[in-house]
């Protein structure tokens, strides 16, 4: 009788633990932003999309400064909650858009993804805005995009600040083999809420999990569990090849802007580590090295390490990343 009535406990548990992870729209319908969303309606390559953002204003006295926040691959511009409510407390207006493709915004089905394109596309919602010169804050894959954004229009960038930016080792260079974007189509379509938190444990948080970390996980599975699961991973394969073939580092010299790099330096984040030989992957998404070579790169440049954190210590660990930013913004 004992087997039979584990078997039944577990089988009356499945339909719970399946209710614990919601399904969201292909555009993250369900998913409540901490300030209200707008869109920026435009046209880009032959079709109309739209960029959703938040744009928050100060909650302190205000600077007359604008902060611009770039989310990552994996991550939306919810993600940057705490920073966004540092930032406003210190005087800033917040911009924190979800680039095309991510999130809120447009899910083209057909789209020539490039950094230069998103930076474009979020110059042009700045302007909209009437915002000429913005601090542009870029995490991870949103690093790569505020390189290419600074190198594009460094007049508009009144400081760069960049955390644990992907890009900072040319990842088909060292070994990594290419993979197609249908390949990363059906890697995308086996994601699942287990896939996700154990993958964000291991890279994000340096093998820690905090009860806080799960809406994040639970934010991006739900797009894989809704009718968008599809088109979210075709946009995802389409992204994860601009990433791949799109390398910034070597251009990381002629940044002329103020440049400060968070790096945690228990991260390991690369495309395509996993499918990579043992012996590439074992010298892949070392930050310790790569924050210090892109510090040495940049003209000027300062690097903040913060030595028990991994790829996201905005989220890990918000008071200590955001007083960091807060203190490099202020430094002359």
């Amino acid at each position: 009788m004992r087997p039979l009535f584990t078997a039944l406990l577990l089988a009356l548990s499945l339909p719970v633990a399946a209710a614990e992870q919601p399904a969201y729209g292909p555009r993250l319908e369900g998913f409540d932003y901490p300030h209200p969303v707008k869109t920026y309606a435009f046209q880009s390559q032959q079709q109309a999309l739209e960029m959703a953002y938040m744009d928050i204003a100060p909650t302190g006295k205000a600077n007359g400064q604008t902060a611009v926040l770039l989310h990552g691959k994996n991550f939306c511009g919810a993600t940057w909650e705490a920073t966004i409510v540092a930032l406003a407390k210190a005087g800033y207006r917040v911009i924190a858009p979800d680039q095309v493709g991510f999130c809120k915004s447009s899910k083209p089905q057909h789209y020539q993804f490039s950094l230069a394109g998103l930076a474009d596309n979020t110059h042009a919602l700045l302007e909209s805005l009437g915002i000429d010169k913005a601090v542009i804050v870029g995490h991870s894959m949103g690093g790569m995009l505020a390189i290419r954004y600074a190198l594009m229009f460094p007049q508009d960038v009144q400081h760069l600040a960049l955390v644990d930016p992907i890009g900072l080792e040319d990842w088909k260079a060292v070994g990594v083999p290419y993979q197609t974007v249908d390949q990363w189509h059906a890697g995308e379509l086996k994601t699942s809420f287990d896939s996700i938190k154990q993958y964000q444990m291991d890279v994000y948080y340096a093998g820690t999990w905090k009860p806080e970390f799960e809406r994040w996980a639970r934010m991006q599975a739900g797009l894989y569990a809704g009718a968008g699961k599809d088109i979210n991973a075709w946009d995802q394969a389409l992204t994860y090849d601009m990433v791949y073939n799109q390398p910034v580092v070597y251009e990381l010299p002629k940044l002329a802007v103020p440049t400060t790099l968070f790096i945690g330096l228990k991260d390991r984040t690369a495309i395509g580590k996993g499918k990579a030989p043992p012996a590439v992957r074992a010298t892949l998404g070392n930050y310790p090295v790569l924050g210090k070579q892109a510090a040495k790169a940049i003209p000027n440049a300062t690097l903040v390490e913060f030595a028990e954190l991994g790829h996201s210590p905005q989220v890990q660990d918000p008071a200590r990343f955001n007083a960091a930013l807060l203190k490099a913004l202020a430094t002359p």
